[in-house]
């Protein structure tokens, strides 16, 4: 992995793996498929060279397809598996006649069922099999589920742990307390990082500045530092708050204090090592 990474993208074929909560009327800019073409396309706007893909949906044999990408455009998997049952032969399914590196596993946390997934004795098997495989685990969690990301990432210290979307802050207006107070407590566990992703995915495009989100970006840079941040574009969904380049550019802005060393670690270093094997 090279730096000039997007940390936080998605590709889907909806022929192959039905993306059911894509509203077709509400989020028209993304109901269409999106391959390696477009993501290439994205990141020449973006001025970036290759990116992480992230699982859309909870199902193997989306991870299965996804591993098979373009290695010139994709540096690497976050997959899912079931980390309920048999880890390591769901692994090897991926990882036989993978084209990019499987460099993590996530799961859609914030949308299970149950409300204590995170902290099931079976998932804590699972994830002490990512440990031992040397594979990250992205949490996809809600501000309300921050002090369970927490405990997890506390009894797993081997265990590299990467927050999706800062935990989900609120929208700009909202009250910002509880979920920064569940930010700087994570944060305090140093093999945590977090992506500065998904920040306007959910807003409606023109109806936010960069400004709007400057005390959100804020915590996070002093909670973490610019060693655990990663860019991410939650690319195509930030194609439903104004586009992947308005983003990019509110971030450099929202960055502008740092020095060209720390943004490169934010754009790109801090992927490369975070996402790489041990």
């Amino acid at each position: 992995m090279t730096v000039g990474i997007d940390a936080h993208v998605h590709l889907w074929d909806r022929a192959l793996d039905p993306q059911d909560w894509i509203d077709p009327e509400t989020m028209a800019p993304i109901a269409r498929d999106f391959g390696s073409p477009d993501l290439k396309a994205m990141l020449a706007s973006t001025g970036l060279k290759r990116a992480v893909v992230v699982q859309s949906s909870n199902s193997l044999s989306e991870s299965l397809r996804l591993a098979r990408l373009d290695p010139s455009v994709v540096a690497g998997l976050v997959g899912w598996v079931d980390l309920t049952t048999d880890v390591g032969a769901q692994l090897d399914l991926i990882r036989r006649n993978a084209t990019v590196p499987l460099v993590g596993v996530r799961h859609l946390v914030h949308i299970d069922p149950d409300p204590e997934w995170l902290g099931r004795e079976d998932v804590a098997l699972g994830i002490g099999v990512l440990d031992r495989e040397g594979l990250c685990f992205d949490f996809v969690v809600r501000d309300w589920q921050l002090p369970q990301a927490a405990v997890v990432s506390g009894r797993h210290e081997g265990v590299r742990f990467v927050l999706d979307h800062l935990g989900g802050p609120p929208a700009p207006g909202a009250a910002t307390s509880a979920w920064a107070t569940g930010l700087k407590e994570l944060a305090r566990r140093p093999n945590v990082a977090a992506k500065v992703s998904g920040l306007v995915s959910g807003l409606a495009p023109g109806s936010w500045r960069a400004e709007d989100l400057a005390d959100r970006v804020l915590v996070a840079l002093e909670a973490f530092g610019p060693d655990r941040l990663l860019y991410g574009s939650d690319w195509p969904l930030v194609e439903l708050g104004g586009g992947a380049v308005a983003w990019k550019a509110a971030v450099d802005s929202l960055l502008g204090e740092l020095s060209t060393a720390e943004r490169a670690r934010v754009f790109g270093g801090n992927a490369a090592d975070i996402y790489s094997r041990r």
